[in-house]
């Protein structure tokens, strides 16, 4: 027998059969090994993507969401704060304005002719109480009861000043200023209301405005 034959013969035993069978199937299991590993890369990679993404959105949402942190206590805080300047620096009263005034008044020496005083309501809590007043006196004294309304424990604003004359050291000024009440306290005080319609008799002829308790303080 001839060695081609008998080659032949032994590739194609039982034996031969198998080894090739074991070499196709060794070469198939590193192959699919490869592709698994492939696929298991690009996984992992779009895994890793994902994940730095959403750590991205969430560091973003932080940042967006930090002013918002303690706003419950900032808006208890500013409730407090609210009410404590309502209850000590919001006058109870018309009276208690006027009295305020009127100690301010004693404290700069200065005269305090005629004053008007009316209300402006608002669409807030609070009822803004105008002041129109007359001053006299000398410039220190002036100043010193301007002062004293801004320092006061009452809620003063300046609207306006107006020099309306000086002689012999004495300075006449025309001053407008504003305090606050309550929408209920300023119902009570009988103060006129700014802009509304004024009363008018049978034949037409505008009544006199009533001057409030205590105007001319």
């Amino acid at each position: 027998m001839s060695n081609i034959s008998q080659l032949r013969k032994s590739v194609f035993s039982t034996l031969g059969l198998h080894a090739i069978g074991f070499g196709l199937l060794a070469i198939a299991t590193i192959a699919l090994g490869v592709r698994v590993g492939l696929d298991w890369r690009a996984t992992s990679s779009s895994n890793v993507d994902a994940i730095a993404g959403r750590q991205g959105l969430l560091r973003a949402m932080q940042v967006q969401t930090a002013p918002l942190r303690g706003l419950d206590k900032r808006v208890d805080l500013s409730r407090t704060q609210i009410d404590d300047f309502y209850q000590k620096r919001v006058p109870p009263s018309y009276s208690a304005i006027l009295e305020r005034i009127g100690e301010v008044q004693a404290k700069s020496g200065v005269h305090l002719g005629s004053a008007q005083y009316s209300q402006v309501p608002g669409s807030g809590d609070l009822t803004e109480i105008r002041i129109d007043a007359g001053l006299s006196g000398d410039y220190p004294a002036i100043m010193h009861f301007v002062n004293g309304l801004e320092r006061s424990q009452t809620f003063f604003v300046i609207r306006a000043m107006a020099l309306t004359g000086q002689q012999s050291g004495t300075v006449n000024l025309r001053l407008g200023f504003s305090t606050w009440l309550r929408p209920a306290d300023a119902a009570v005080s009988g103060l006129p209301i700014e802009g509304a319609p004024k009363a008018k008799s049978s034949d037409d002829t505008p009544k006199a405005d009533s001057a409030p308790n205590g105007e001319g303080l």
